[in-house]
C-alpha cells in the first residue's frame, strides 16, 4: 500500500520550503510529502492522486494565495480529498475568515504563521489530526472482517462493539455479497452463522459473545491485582475521568465496563460544546484520549466485563462479576451511567437490532445510504444523531412529543438549516411495522389525533433515559426514578439515612452506604452533559481520597 499523502500548499517558495522541510522530518518515514505552490496546482494533483487511488491524509493550505484563496482551495478539494484533515495557514488578520470556515468547509485547524518552533506549535496539531484520521479512513483493508446482515441483531451488536472500541474492521453484506456468503460460516445444525468474524490469522468466530469477541481481541477481562484503592463501575465520561485524575495521583484504579468504553457520549457522533475542541471531536475520539489517559497512569479497564452487585464488607467494598470472582477495593465509584428507554409501542422489541437501534447512529449510518430514516427524541444526543445520519440517509425525518426540540440552540438551527431533515414537533410514535427489518412506522399528531404511516428503513431511540442502578439497588437510596441519592440530598429533616453509622455526614457524592460514591448519569441531580460527568468523576477523587484516609 502506498504512504498516504501530506500535501502542502503556499505560494512563497521560503515558506513552503519550510513547511515541507518540518513535515519530512517528523512524518517522512509514514507519509509521503507533496508541495504545491498555487492552489490550481494542487489541485491537479489531486486529480492525480484520486485516480490512482492514493490516499490524502493532511492538506496544510495557505489562506493568503493568489487567485484561489486557501479557503477557496480547501472548498474545491472537498471532492477529490473528502476524508483528508484541513489545516489554514493565516495571519493574524485571517484568523476571523478561519474561524468561518470551521462551520462552512470543515475545518479541522487554523495555524498562524510563524509556527516556531514546530515541536511545540505544529506538530502536536498534526499528531492529534493524522491519528483521527487513520482511525476513520478507509485504507486498502487487510484486518478483521464481519460477514453479517442488517436485519441480524447479533450483527449489530459486533460492529457496535468493534466501532466503539476502536478497532477497524471491514463489513460485509451477506445479503448483497456473494463473497460474504461463501464466508458465513456453519453452526451445528447446519445453519449459516451470522455474523461470522474471520481474523487476518485465518481463524473465526461464529455468532461471537462480547465476552468471547474481547477474549480474542486480547482486552483485558480480569483484574490484575487482589486489591485496589478505587473499584469504578462504568467506563462513560465520569468514569474515565475518574480513572484518569485518580491513578496520576498514585491510586490504585480498575474500571468495570459491562460493553465497551464511552457510555452514551462514546456513541456521539460529534460533541461541539466540550471546552478546547472549537470545531467539535466526536465521542468515539474523545472516549480513545481518555482510555489512554488512564491506561498510561496505570489505570486498568476491564471491558465486556459485567458487574452484578456491590457488597459492603467493612473495611472493604466487593464488585461482584457475572461471570463470577470479585474485585477488593477500598472505595467504589457507581458512574455506571443510565441507557435510553425502551420503546413500548408495537413492532419495537422485534426489530430491536434490525432496524430499530438505541443510540448507533454513528456505527449504522453509512449503511442506511440514501434511504429515509427516523429519529425520535429532542434532546442534544437525538440533534446531533440527525445531523450526523442527514449525512447518509436520503432523509432523515425527527419525531419530538413537543411542539419543537428542546435541544441546544445551534444544533437546532443546525437541524432546520439542513434540507435532508425534517422536524415533526407535536408526533408520538404508535407502532412499528416490518417483518425482517423496519418498514414503516405509525406516528399520531397530538393536536390533532391524525395518525399518518412513513415509510422508512431504519429508526434511531433518543427518548430519554433511565439510570443502570439497579446494582446497588439494596445498597443505597435511591429516588423514585432509581438515581443514586448523595451527600446533602441524603440529609431529609435534619437528619442522616437510616442505615448511616457513622459520626460524620455523607461527603459530597458519597451515597447512604460509606465508601460507595456516584457521579455522572447514574446519580441524582447530575445534568446530564459530558462537561458535568468529568467533573463530577475528576471531583469524585478528591472526595474519595479524603475517605480512604480514614480507612
Amino acid at each position: 500500500m502506498p504512504k498516504p499523502i501530506l500535501l502542502a500548499v503556499d505560494d512563497e517558495a521560503v515558506v513552503l520550503s519550510a513547511v515541507e522541510r518540518d513535515l519530512r522530518s517528523r512524518y517522512g518515514r509514514d507519509y509521503r510529502v507533496l508541495t504545491a505552490s498555487s492552489g490550481e496546482a494542487a489541485l491537479d494533483a489531486l486529480r492525480a492522486l484520486a485516480g490512482r487511488g492514493e490516499p490524502v491524509a493532511l492538506l496544510l493550505v495557505d489562506q493568503r494565495m493568489p487567485r484561489l484563496s486557501g479557503i477557496e482551495f480547501l472548498t474545491a478539494a472537498a471532492p477529490l480529498a473528502g476524508d483528508a484533515r484541513k489545516v489554514l495557514l493565516t495571519a493574524y488578520a485571517d484568523t476571523d475568515a478561519a474561524i468561518r470556515a470551521i462551520n462552512q468547509i470543515g475545518l479541522d485547524y487554523y495555524l498562524m504563521k510563524p509556527w516556531d518552533p514546530p515541536e511545540e506549535k505544529l506538530y502536536p496539531v498534526l499528531d492529534d489530526l493524522l491519528e483521527e484520521w487513520r482511525r476513520q479512513v478507509r485504507l486498502p483493508f487487510e484486518g478483521i472482517r464481519v460477514v453479517g446482515a442488517l436485519w441480524s441483531p447479533g450483527s449489530h451488536a459486533v460492529k457496535d462493539f468493534l466501532a466503539r472500541h476502536q478497532i477497524p474492521y471491514l463489513w460485509m453484506d451477506f445479503d448483497t455479497d456473494e463473497r460474504a456468503r461463501a464466508l458465513a460460516g456453519r453452526v451445528a445444525d447446519g445453519r449459516l452463522a451470522v455474523p461470522t468474524v474471520l481474523f487476518p490469522d485465518g481463524s473465526t468466530l461464529l455468532e461471537p459473545s462480547p465476552g468471547v469477541l474481547a477474549e480474542t481481541l486480547g482486552l483485558q477481562r480480569q483484574a490484575a491485582r487482589e486489591y485496589y484503592d478505587v473499584a469504578i463501575i462504568g467506563a462513560g465520561p465520569a468514569g474515565l475521568a475518574a480513572a484518569v485524575y485518580g491513578s496520576s495521583e498514585g491510586l490504585r484504579i480498575v474500571v468495570v465496563e459491562r460493553q465497551a468504553p464511552g457510555g452514551q457520549a462514546g456513541r456521539s457522533p460529534k460533541i461541539e460544546n466540550y471546552l478546547g475542541f472549537p470545531s467539535g471531536i466526536s465521542g468515539g475520539d474523545l472516549t480513545q484520549r481518555a482510555v489512554a489517559q488512564a491506561r498510561r497512569f496505570g489505570a486498568e479497564i476491564l471491558s465486556a466485563q459485567e458487574a452484578v452487585g456491590v457488597e459492603a464488607r467493612d473495611p472493604y467494598r466487593v464488585v461482584r462479576l457475572r461471570e463470577g470472582g470479585e474485585v477488593v477495593a477500598g472505595a467504589v465509584l457507581l458512574a455506571c451511567g443510565a441507557t435510553f428507554r425502551i420503546l413500548p409501542m408495537p413492532g419495537a422489541s422485534e426489530l430491536t437490532g434490525r432496524g430499530v437501534y438505541y443510540g448507533s447512529a454513528h456505527t449504522e449510518a453509512a449503511y442506511y445510504r440514501d434511504r429515509e430514516v427516523f429519529v425520535i427524541g429532542g434532546a442534544n444526543s437525538a440533534a446531533q444523531a440527525a445531523l450526523f445520519l442527514a449525512r447518509f440517509a436520503r432523509k432523515v425525518t425527527v419525531l419530538v412529543r413537543a411542539s419543537r426540540p428542546t435541544a441546544a440552540g445551534y444544533l437546532v438551527e443546525a437541524m432546520e438549516r439542513d434540507e435532508r431533515i425534517e422536524i415533526r414537533g407535536d408526533t408520538d410514535l404508535v407502532e412499528v411495522k416490518g417483518s425482517e427489518g423496519l418498514e414503516a412506522v405509525v406516528v399520531r399528531n397530538r393536536v390533532t389525533g391524525a395518525e399518518e404511516v412513513l415509510p422508512g428503513a431504519a429508526l434511531f431511540v433518543f427518548i430519554g433515559v433511565r439510570p443502570e442502578s439497579q446494582i446497588v439497588a439494596d445498597l443505597v437510596e435511591r429516588d423514585e426514578k432509581g438515581y443514586v441519592l448523595t451527600g446533602a440530598d441524603l440529609v431529609r429533616d435534619g437528619k442522616l439515612p437510616p442505615r448511616w453509622q457513622l459520626a460524620r455526614p455523607p461527603f459530597m457524592l458519597e451515597s447512604s452506604c460509606p465508601g460507595v460514591f456516584a457521579a455522572g448519569d447514574v446519580r441524582a441531580g447530575t445534568s446530564h452533559r459530558v462537561s458535568s460527568a468529568t467533573g463530577e468523576g475528576a471531583a469524585a477523587v478528591a472526595v474519595i481520597r479524603q475517605y480512604l484516609k480514614n480507612l
